[in-house]
């Protein structure tokens, strides 16, 4: 049993839970991920590892609430125990000294590239951190990545905080300058993967993604997580969760990623009502 020892709220919808696990937080490497179950026959729900605390004994997840099983999740508190919680899981991030790293991170997946900048700039990177979300309201864990960064740029769609643009205009201006980066890491939502891979591609800069957003399982045995990489198959909870981004089949991915969607609609609509939430559309 694991205990949740801090819950907050960064932003609608998205939660940290801090939960006890010592030999997890002694263990794990950036770009790795844990699954867990919020009862016996429930969901296992993979989540990268966000950050851990040795000394603590625990480990940081943030996710979203956004079908059922992550609204269970959402529903505990501090004090609740997690009956099953497995990790750390997936290949590890390759961390070393690159030289300039751009790490780019679009809504609530800069939760999962706080640990990756975190290690680049341990091993002794000049880094580069561009977030982006809708709105300022949606941009989560800012003090972490501020304390990370040599430069820090912010985007929002709508232009209330930050830039007003997207993750890749400053991405694309970066990969422009005489001195390109060495390496980017992009983690977010597909299609801003896609474009950042797009946008690195004609400057022949090395590009990383994380598809930890396919997985299911956790394991390679239910196939869910496959995706085309360089022409071939490959499962991201064994193979990954991180690729080359300029490899990747995003378009078949995005279409893979949309083949429950009816099915995740109606559990997530009993899940509302069995928690006694007004469903939102």
């Amino acid at each position: 049993m694991h205990r949740i020892v801090i819950k907050k709220q960064l932003s609608q919808d998205v939660f940290q839970f801090d939960i006890e696990a010592p030999l997890i937080a002694a263990e794990r490497l950036p770009g790795q991920f844990i699954i867990l179950q919020t009862s016996d026959n429930a969901e296992r729900i993979p989540l990268t590892i966000a950050d851990a605390d040795i000394s603590a004994g625990t480990i940081t997840i943030v996710f979203q609430a956004v079908g059922k099983s992550t609204h269970l999740l959402a529903a505990m508190n501090e004090g609740n125990h997690i009956p099953h919680l497995l990790g750390p899981l997936g290949t590890p991030t390759h961390i070393d000294q690159f030289g300039s790293v751009v790490c780019v991170g679009g809504g609530i997946g800069v939760a999962p590239l706080h640990p990756i900048a975190k290690g680049m700039k341990k091993a002794g990177n000049q880094v580069t951190i561009i977030m982006g979300a809708r709105t300022r309201d949606l941009i989560i864990m800012e003090d972490e990545m501020r304390s990370i960064a040599d430069e820090m740029i912010i985007c929002t769609d709508d232009g209330s905080y930050g830039r007003k643009a997207l993750v890749t205009e400053p991405l694309k201006e970066i990969c422009s300058q005489d001195h390109k980066p060495n390496l980017v890491v992009a983690i977010g939502p597909p299609i801003m993967m896609k474009f950042c891979a797009e946008t690195t591609r004609p400057f022949g800069v090395k590009t990383i993604v994380s598809l930890n957003t396919i997985m299911i399982d956790g394991t390679g045995m239910c196939g869910g997580c496959r995706v085309t990489v360089g022409g071939k198959t490959r499962f991201v909870c064994v193979d990954g969760p991180e690729f080359d981004g300029h490899l990747v089949d995003f378009d078949n991915m995005m279409k893979r990623l949309g083949a429950y969607r009816e099915v995740e609609a109606q559990a997530h609509h009993q899940c509302h009502l069995d928690l006694g939430i007004k469903p939102t559309t």
